[in-house]
C-alpha cells in the first residue's frame, strides 16, 4: 500500500470572486499561490455548501427501485436512483428519506449511509452522500419534479443488463451501484 502525504499545504487563496452567476450555478476565479511559490488562476463552480444525497432503495432482499427523469444536460429521459439537493437545515439522512417519499413514494424505516462521493473536485465543489433505503412503507409526499417519474424496480441479479442499457449512465448512479453490491457482499 502506497503513503499519501495528507499534510501538504492548501495553496493560498489571494483573491476569489465571481466571474458569472446563474439560477443554478456561481463561477468563481480564484488567485492562488502554491507552497513553492508558482502562481496560478484556477476557475470553478461554487457548490451551495448543502450537499446533495442518493439513495438505493430496496423494495425486498433482491429488488431496488430506479427511476426515470427528464435529464436537461443531456435532454433525454435517464434511469438512475433517486436523488436530490439537502434543503438548509435538513440532516443528510433527513433529506434522503424525504427525497424516497417524493421520488418513489415509499419512506424507509432504515437507512444505512454508504459512501460519499465528489463529482469533479477540480472544479466543482459538490458532495453527494449514498444511502441504503430498507424496511420500506407506502407514503408519498409533493416534490420539485415538473412531471410524475416512473419507477422501475430492478433486480440485483441483473445488474449486467442495466449497465448494458444507453439510459443508465450516470457515474454516480454506477458508483452507487457498485458501492451497494460491495456493501451486500461484506453484509
Amino acid at each position: 500500500m502506497s503513503k499519501i502525504d495528507n499534510k501538504k499545504a492548501l495553496p493560498q487563496i489571494h483573491q476569489r470572486k465571481v466571474i458569472a452567476q446563474s439560477g443554478l450555478f456561481k463561477i468563481e476565479q480564484l488567485e492562488l499561490e502554491f507552497s513553492n511559490g508558482e502562481k496560478r488562476q484556477f476557475e470553478r463552480m461554487a457548490g451551495s455548501g448543502r450537499g446533495a444525497v442518493m439513495i438505493v432503495p430496496f423494495i425486498n432482499e433482491h429488488e431496488f427501485l430506479l427511476v426515470r427523469e427528464y435529464a436537461a444536460g443531456t435532454h433525454s429521459y435517464q434511469l438512475g436512483f433517486p436523488k436530490g439537493l439537502i434543503d438548509p437545515g435538513e440532516s443528510a439522512m433527513v433529506a434522503a428519506n424525504r427525497e424516497l417519499k417524493e421520488e418513489v413514494g415509499y419512506g424507509a424505516q432504515e437507512l444505512i449511509a454508504l459512501h460519499t462521493v465528489s463529482m469533479a473536485p477540480a472544479f466543482f465543489d459538490a458532495k453527494m452522500e449514498i444511502f441504503i433505503a430498507k424496511k420500506l412503507y407506502a407514503e408519498s409526499l409533493v416534490g420539485d419534479e415538473p412531471e410524475p417519474m416512473e419507477v422501475i424496480p430492478w433486480s440485483i441479479n441483473d445488474i449486467d443488463t442495466l449497465l448494458a442499457r444507453e439510459d443508465f449512465v450516470e457515474a454516480r448512479c454506477i458508483a452507487a451501484l457498485f458501492l451497494t453490491l460491495k456493501w451486500i457482499k461484506e453484509g
